[in-house]
């Protein structure tokens, strides 16, 4: 029996947006920021591994759940520290079984960027204040331009395509403060913070080492 989040790597680099790993390739991540790739981003179908809950239902600190690029530990954290009911976001994607897969998992925010620059669903201008990312595949040490990224050649996650991000706030798993959590905006790229409280949606994301 294959183990949880265990698969075989070939080495071929997937299309952006193409079916893989129960759901669709979303870019590379380095972990150690080195700009060599050590884990595949796979975004979970939109119909099953998306949806609209608060970050937590009370706004106090969550021990751990503050790494920029570690989504796991940030939902283990929030999901060891509380219900689904403190926690709804990341019970919810930590409890997610579809695809053949189980171990979805909240993504953090640097993970969350990268959905952003390869699936991004609309052609609008970027939000130039936002951008670095030193995890990203190849790093990344400026902020977006107007025109960079530009909309997603995945034709299935452009706006109105069958799998593609809403063009709103999305959660990441990474805590700001006691109050706020990071959110990335799928609308022009913005990447804040904003109170737990607030309700936006959350997509579930898994990785596969390479």
């Amino acid at each position: 029996m294959q183990a949880r989040g265990q698969e075989i790597w070939t080495g071929i680099v997937p299309a952006v947006g193409s079916a893989y790993g129960g759901g669709f390739f979303a870019g590379q991540i380095s972990t150690a920021g080195n700009g060599i790739a050590d884990y595949n981003l796979v975004v979970g179908p939109v119909a099953t591994a998306q949806s609209s809950f608060v970050w937590k239902n009370v706004t106090t600190a969550t021990a751990g759940a503050d790494s920029d690029v570690n989504g796991t530990q940030n939902t283990a954290d929030m999901v060891a520290d509380g219900n689904s009911t403190v926690y709804p976001c990341a019970h919810f994607c930590n409890d997610l079984s579809t695809g053949g897969q189980t171990d979805w998992y909240m993504p953090s925010k640097n993970e969350l960027e990268i959905c952003y620059f390869n699936l991004k669903p609309l052609t609008t201008s970027n939000d130039t204040s936002s951008g670095i990312n030193p995890n990203a595949v190849p790093a990344r040490a400026s902020n977006y331009t107007s025109g960079n990224p530009a909309q997603t050649s995945a034709t299935n996650f452009r706006n109105t395509g069958a799998e593609d991000f809403a063009t709103n706030a999305y959660w990441s798993s990474t805590e700001f403060s006691a109050t706020d959590s990071r959110i990335q905006n799928f609308y022009y790229g913005v990447q804040s913070y904003t109170s737990k409280g607030d309700s936006n949606r959350v997509r579930a994301i898994r990785r596969v080492a390479v």
